[in-house]
C-alpha cells in the first residue's frame, strides 16, 4: 500500500501539473488575454477606412469583438482549455485523497504525522478549497494557473526531498489530539495557501492598475478585477485565522497534557504565534478604513511568509521539541 500511495502521489502531481498548462492555454487565449486584445486591435484596424483630412474618424463597428473568425477560435479553445483544467484539477484531486487514503492504511493511522505527510494533507486541502472556491466564483479561475503551481512545487518538493517511509507514529504523537490540533493546523494551512496566492495576484492586479510594466506586473492584464481579487482574499483569510487559532488553542492544551506547561516559547510554538499575529494584523488592517487595501494585503502575504518559515526553516534548521519531521 505504500509503494501504490508513492505512485498516486505521482499521478496526482501530474495532474496538477497538466492542469496547470490547460489553465496557461487558457490564460494566454482567453477574452482577458493580450494575445486576444492584440488580435482585436488589428481587426479592427484593418477592417476601417482612412478618413479623409478634416473628416471625423471612422467609427468601430458594433459588432461584437470575438465575432470575428480568429479571436472566435481563440475563445473556443480558451474555454475549452479552462473546462479541461478544471476536469484535470479534480482528476489529480482524486488522485491525491487515494495516495493519503493508501498511505493511511498503509501507516495504520492517520497520514499526517510526519513533514511529507503533513505537506501532502496541506496541498490537499489548499486543491480542496480551490476547487470550491471556482466552483462558487467561476470568474477567479485564471487564478488557477497559480494555485496549482504552488501545489506541484510543493508537492514536487515533498516527494523528492522530503520522502519518509511509512513508520509507526513516535510516542509524542501517539495521542487522540493528533487527530484535532494537527487536523485543524493542516486545515488552516490549506485554505491560507489559496489566501496566499489571491493575496499576490492582488498586488500584481493593484501595480498593473498603478501603470507598472515590468514583471510580475504585466500578469496583471489577463486576472480579474482587483476589487474582487481583495475581497476574495480577505474571506478566505476571515475562515482560515479561527480555524488556525483553533489549532493553537488544542497545541497549548495538548503540551500541557504532554509536557506539563501551555506554552514554553518552543521555536515551533513561538513561530505559530508569529503567523498568528501577522494574520490578526492583516484582519485588524482589513478593517480598518485608514488603512490602504494594497498595505494590507502585504501583511497577508507576510503571514505566509511567515508560515513557509514555521514549516521548512523550523521543521529542518532549528532543533525543538517539535521536530517531528521524520527527516535524518
Amino acid at each position: 500500500m505504500a509503494a501504490v500511495s508513492d505512485q498516486l502521489l505521482v499521478y496526482a502531481i501530474l495532474g496538477y501539473a497538466l492542469a496547470m498548462l490547460a489553465y496557461a492555454v487558457e490564460y494566454a487565449f482567453g477574452s482577458r488575454s493580450v494575445v486576444a486584445r492584440v488580435a482585436e486591435r488589428e481587426l479592427v484596424g484593418a477592417g476601417g477606412r482612412t478618413a479623409a483630412p478634416g473628416a471625423p474618424a471612422p467609427v468601430a463597428p458594433s459588432a461584437p469583438p470575438l465575432a470575428a473568425p480568429g479571436l472566435a477560435e481563440n475563445a473556443r479553445i480558451a474555454g475549452f482549455a479552462g473546462r479541461g483544467a478544471l476536469v484535470l484539477t479534480a482528476v489529480g484531486w482524486l488522485l491525491h485523497l487515494a495516495a493519503m487514503v493508501t498511505r493511511g492504511f498503509a501507516a495504520h493511522r492517520v497520514p499526517w504525522g510526519n513533514m511529507y505527510e503533513f505537506i501532502m494533507a496541506v496541498c490537499f486541502v489548499g486543491a480542496t478549497a480551490w476547487l470550491v472556491l471556482v466552483t462558487r466564483r467561476p470568474v477567479l479561475r485564471p487564478l488557477g494557473l497559480f494555485v496549482t503551481l504552488v501545489l506541484v512545487i510543493l508537492l514536487g518538493i515533498d516527494g523528492m526531498l522530503l520522502y519518509t517511509k511509512v513508520a509507526p507514529l513516535v510516542p509524542a504523537l501517539n495521542s487522540y489530539w493528533l487527530k484535532i490540533h494537527v487536523t485543524a493546523a493542516i486545515t488552516a494551512s490549506g485554505v491560507f495557501l489559496v489566501g496566499f496566492v489571491a493575496a499576490a495576484l492582488t498586488l500584481i492586479r493593484n501595480g498593473y492598475d498603478d501603470g507598472k510594466t515590468r514583471f510580475p506586473y504585466t500578469l496583471g492584464a489577463r486576472l480579474p478585477a482587483a476589487d474582487s481579487l481583495e475581497r476574495t482574499t480577505f474571506r478566505i483569510h476571515a475562515f482560515a485565522f479561527p480555524v488556525w487559532t483553533f489549532a493553537i488553542i488544542c497545541g497549548a492544551i495538548w503540551a500541557e497534557a504532554a509536557w506539563g506547561r501551555y506554552w514554553g516559547w518552543d521555536p515551533k510554538e513561538t513561530w505559530s504565534f508569529v503567523a498568528w499575529v501577522i494574520y490578526a494584523g492583516y484582519l485588524h488592517a482589513r478593517a480598518t478604513p485608514s488603512v490602504r487595501r494594497p498595505v494590507a494585503t502585504w501583511i497577508a502575504v507576510a503571514g505566509w511568509a511567515a508560515m513557509m518559515v514555521n514549516l521548512f526553516g523550523i521543521n529542518l534548521f532549528i532543533a525543538g521539541l517539535h521536530s517531528y519531521a521524520g527527516l535524518n
